[in-house]
């Protein structure tokens, strides 16, 4: 059961029961009490009859009986302005269908580079419900306001019924829709996983920061330590004032000593000869935790014990998720000591084992590299055709998917395209289609970026002579490299996808610590749940009693990723699981 919902300030809402192709049944329901309503729906599904329910003519209300147990389905504009204040209220949802996400698919898949908001439909939508927010009322006594949103509720049915005939026109309906549903339920996971936040405990953060750094430092100053490496830093060429933070600086210093540098890159001082150098390299390192996770960062970012993130859902290309602010996905190893679980709680850490590779032999169909990843360890079953070196196993397999074909890679590449030719052949293709100005897909139906109109103008004649002739080259290969990486790395970002939605709901089906497992609809934070969602890993807070059961979950949902993507399967997609109390112990 789908129903659309369209909220104002304060808890007040207009609500409208859909029919199956998302096209609204019954006259609008205005509510006064939003997290009311949505957890009456989710207790006890519809109230309403309708056309597949018994109901009357389309578009009048019918009283009917509720549905128990039918599931529900919010259609809202984006689950990030919605979800949160229900979050807050206790009230949590088991699905929805997210207009904004969904838009920004299809869109990608028609090849379209224009903002979700955008759409005939979608417009009018995304802005109006951004203006009801900034209302200071709606639907008071005398209703200022319904009639706009009515409006907008019209333009949200509208736009969710316009997405389901596209999905349903696509030429792989049923993956497209499984990736719209996995889209959405991640928008849900994001605003869950920021609300509910990872444990996280700022007497340890303090701690490992004062034993790296120093005592903390007044506004404006260097932490006592990087002060000592800075003054160390220009001693060692000769006491004249070198900033390290400034490369312009480090750079001229080095000419100075007659040493040509070409960047202040780590990659590029480690080769260098000067007793500046380690002073500089691990300069850089503490500089870099200073910044990014350093005491502001911790005033800003923990508060009551927790770390609250901001995750994008698909703020990268592939599928993959970013976030806005607080470096959620790049959490440094030595601060992992502050990720403490509650007392009497757990961290079931996980993470899919070598998961692209295993992508890769998954959609290729290659049986014999879909034989071997079936097994444990991949590139240890892959080294047989390498002459059991495991190493050069894994450089070759990368070389396929990433593109890298220079010195050893190379031999190594010709390997394998020789023992796995439809492996092979499936990466190739990608990279044609790349080079060739085509858009590839991954195995749901994520649609890479189409190459912009300069990018055609430069390779439109790659072969004529000219200025741009070697530029036209380089553009082409390297459009060629990304796809043929999208196709696997935005398939990868697929199964996280599935596997996370539905880890999701077997964590919701346990409920409670000390329940039947009765999930019901109140979020409680009580209840194991998500705290970290990174590519391929995940991170569960639960009640260490429940550890096991935890770990069990994560290995059905891995199992049901695979099976909902690539059908009947060798490929197996092992997920590693650790039960700790400190995030740093779990590798």
């Amino acid at each position: 059961m789908r129903v659309a919902v369209v909220a104002g300030p304060g808890r007040t809402a207009l609500l409208q029961e859909l029919a199956e192709d998302g096209t609204g049944y019954a006259a609008p329901t205005l509510v006064n009490d939003l997290p009311a309503a949505v957890a009456d729906y989710e207790r006890t599904g519809p109230v309403r009859g309708g056309p597949d329910r018994g109901g009357t003519e389309r578009g009048e209300p019918v009283p009917g009986e509720p549905v128990p147990g039918e599931p529900v389905r919010w259609v809202w504009a984006d689950t990030s302005t919605i979800y949160p204040s229900l979050l807050r209220s206790g009230v949590r949802v088991d699905r929805c269908h997210d207009i904004a996400l969904t838009e920004a698919l299809l869109r990608a898949s028609s090849g379209t580079t224009l903002p979700a908001g955008q759409h005939p439909a979608a417009r009018p939508l995304l802005a109006g419900q951004a203006a009801l927010f900034g209302q200071a009322m709606l639907f008071g006594p005398a209703e200022p306001g319904i009639d706009e949103a009515r409006e907008i509720l019209s333009a949200l049915v509208s736009a969710h019924a316009d997405q389901l005939r596209r999905i349903a026109a696509d030429p792989y309906p049923a993956r497209f829709g499984l990736l719209a549903a996995v889209e959405s339920a991640g928008g849900l996971c994001a605003a869950e996983m920021r609300a509910r936040g990872m444990p996280w405990r700022a007497d340890v953060h303090d701690a490992l920061l004062e034993g790296l750094l120093g005592r903390r430092p007044g506004p404006g100053f260097r932490p006592p330590r990087l002060a000592g490496l800075a003054a160390q830093i220009s001693a060692a060429f000769g006491g004249r004032p070198v900033n390290p933070d400034s490369p312009a600086q480090v750079l001229k210093a080095f000419a100075t000593e007659g040493i040509p540098v070409s960047s202040t890159r780590s990659g590029v001082l480690r080769d260098i000869d000067h007793p500046a150098v380690p002073l500089l390299l691990e300069y850089k390192e503490l500089a870099r935790l200073h910044a990014a996770h350093g005491w502001s960062w911790l005033d800003e970012w923990v508060r009551d014990g927790r770390f609250h993130p901001e995750y994008v859902v698909g703020g990268v290309v592939s599928g993959r998720w970013a976030s806005r602010g607080g470096g959620a996905l790049q959490i440094p190893r030595v601060v992992r000591r502050a990720v403490v679980a509650d007392p009497g709680w757990a961290l079931v850490v996980a993470d899919a084992a070598q998961l692209e590779p295993r992508v890769l032999a998954a959609l290729a169909g290659d049986h014999a590299f879909a034989e071997a990843a079936g097994s444990g360890d991949l590139y240890q079953a892959l080294a047989g055709a390498f002459g059991g070196d495991r190493g050069k196993a894994k450089v070759a397999l990368l070389s396929a998917m990433y593109g890298g074909a220079g010195g050893e890679a190379s031999q190594l590449l010709a390997v394998l395209r020789r023992r796995f030719p439809r492996a092979d052949a499936y990466v190739e293709a990608a990279a044609r289609a790349g080079e060739e100005g085509r858009v590839v897909r991954s195995r749901l139906g994520r649609a890479c970026p189409p190459p912009s109109a300069e990018w055609r103008g430069l390779t439109a004649s790659p072969d004529e002579p000219g200025a741009d002739d070697q530029r036209a080259r380089r553009s082409l290969r390297a459009r060629g490299r990304f796809t043929r990486n999208f196709v696997v790395q935005a398939s990868a970002a697929d199964w996280a996808l599935v596997l996370l939605a539905g880890l999701r709901r077997r964590l919701a089906a346990m409920g409670p610590a000390g329940t039947d497992g009765a999930a019901g609809s109140a979020w409680a934070l009580e209840a194991p749940g998500l705290v970290f969602f990174q590519h391929d890993e995940v991170i569960v807070h639960c009640p260490q009693a429940m550890a096991p059961a935890v770990a069990a979950a994560v290995g059905e949902a891995a199992e049901e990723a695979g099976r909902l993507l690539f059908g009947a399967t060798p490929v197996r997609f092992p997920v590693t699981t650790a039960v700790v109390d400190c995030y740093a112990d779990a590798k």
